[in-house]
C-alpha cells in the first residue's frame, strides 16, 4: 500500500501539472497576434458611423491588444473596400452588405465585429433646387450626392428609390465625401438630394436647408425602412486573412468591443474630449446634438442580430442585378465567434 506521503506528493504533482496545462491553454487562447501591424481602410472616419473605430484608436485599445494599427481614410466605403481587395489594407471598417456583394462575385469576405445596428444614413432633398419636393418619385432625373459611388450611402439611396419604383439609372449619383465637401455640394446647388450621415446631415437640417425624405438613425426608423434589423458598420476581412490570423482578428475584436462598451457609458463631454477637433466641423453643440440622434444606432456588444444578414440580402436584391439568381450563403458572410470571446473578456 502507498503511504500518505506518496499520495500527498502525487496530488501536488497533479495540481502543478494542471496549473501548467491551464496556463498554456490560456496563452493559446490569448496568443500573440500573428500580424501585429494591421492596416484598416475606412470611408469617412469622422462620421458617427465609424465612431467606435476612432474610440478604439484614440484610447489606445488596439495597442493594449498588441497591435500597431494604421487607419487609412477614404472618401467612401466603396473606396475602402477597393483598398482591401487590392491588397493595400488588411481589414475594412465599413458596411456589412459589401460581404454579400463580394460573395456574389466569388470573393469570400466575413464580418467579425459589428459597430452599428442601424445604418444612420439619411436621404435629404435640397430646399434650394427642389422647393416643391413631395415624394421620392420626384427625384427622377435628379443629381443625388453619396459619400462615394457603390458605398453604403449609395446602397441605401438605391433601395429607397426602388421602393418608389425608380431604378438606379433614373438618377445621377455623385461622390461628395463625408465632411465639409458634402455640405458645400448641397449648399451650392451641385446636387438636388444627398444620402449621407451625421454630423453632415445635422449641419444641413439645423438651418432648414434640406427636407428629410428617409431616415435610418434609430432602430424604429431603420425597421420601418428595411423591414427588419439592418446591420451597418463593421470590421470585415477576407476569410483567408481571418483563418490565417485568428489571434490578430481576436485582438481587433477585443479592442472594438471595449470601445463599444465605453460608448455605452460615455457622456457627451467624454466623446468631445476623445475625438479629434476636426470631427466637430467647427460646431461643438451641433456635434453633440447629432450624437444624441444616432447613439442608439451604435451596437452595444458587436454581435450581429439574428435577422440582420437576411434583411441586408433582401435589401440588395431589390435593385442589384448581380444578386438575382445567385445563391448566397449568409452564414459565410459573418461570424460572432470572436465577439463572444471579447464580450467574455470585457464584461
Amino acid at each position: 500500500m502507498y503511504n500518505k506521503t506518496f499520495w500527498k506528493q502525487l496530488l501536488i504533482a497533479l495540481a502543478l501539472f494542471l496549473a501548467g496545462w491551464f496556463t498554456i491553454g490560456g496563452a493559446q487562447a490569448q496568443g500573440k497576434p500573428e500580424k501585429s501591424k494591421v492596416t484598416i481602410a475606412v470611408g469617412g472616419k469622422n462620421l458617427f458611423y465609424y465612431l467606435p473605430l476612432t474610440i478604439a484608436e484614440r484610447l489606445g485599445y488596439f495597442k493594449d491588444e498588441g497591435l500597431d494599427v494604421e487607419i487609412v481614410d477614404f472618401a467612401g466605403g466603396a473606396k475602402a473596400l477597393q483598398a482591401v481587395v487590392g491588397g493595400s489594407a488588411d481589414v475594412v471598417s465599413g458596411a456589412y452588405e459589401h460581404t454579400i456583394n463580394l460573395q456574389a462575385k466569388g470573393q469570400q469576405y466575413q464580418e467579425f465585429v459589428l459597430q452599428g445596428r442601424a445604418p444612420q444614413i439619411v436621404l435629404v432633398v435640397s430646399n434650394k433646387t427642389m422647393p416643391n419636393f413631395k415624394s421620392i418619385a420626384d427625384l427622377k432625373g435628379k443629381k443625388i450626392g453619396v459619400t462615394a459611388p457603390g458605398s453604403s450611402t449609395n446602397i441605401m439611396a438605391n433601395f429607397v428609390l426602388a421602393k418608389a419604383g425608380l431604378k438606379p439609372s433614373d438618377v445621377s449619383f455623385i461622390g461628395v465625401g463625408a465632411s465639409a465637401g458634402a455640405v458645400a455640394a448641397m449648399r451650392s446647388g451641385q446636387i438636388d438630394a444627398m444620402a449621407n450621415l451625421d454630423p453632415v446631415i445635422s449641419m444641413l437640417t439645423q438651418k432648414n436647408e434640406v427636407k428629410i425624405a428617409s431616415d435610418t438613425r434609430t432602430l424604429k426608423e431603420t425597421q420601418a425602412v428595411f423591414g427588419g434589423n439592418m446591420p451597418s458598420g463593421c470590421l470585415y476581412a477576407s476569410t483567408k486573412f481571418i483563418e490565417q490570423n485568428p489571434n490578430t482578428t481576436q485582438a481587433l475584436t477585443n479592442a472594438m468591443v471595449r470601445a463599444l462598451k465605453w460608448l455605452q457609458k460615455a457622456g457627451p463631454s467624454d466623446i468631445v474630449k476623445t475625438v479629434p477637433e476636426s470631427y466637430l466641423l467647427g460646431d461643438r453643440a451641433l456635434y453633440l446634438a447629432a450624437w444624441d440622434k444616432v447613439k442608439e444606432a451604435i451596437s452595444p456588444d458587436g454581435v450581429m442580430p439574428a435577422d440582420g444578414p437576411h434583411t441586408a440580402l433582401t435589401t440588395l436584391q431589390q435593385f442589384d442585378p448581380d444578386l438575382k439568381g445567385k445563391t448566397i450563403k449568409l452564414d459565410n458572410t459573418f461570424t460572432n465567434t470572436f465577439v463572444q470571446k471579447a464580450n467574455a473578456k470585457y464584461k
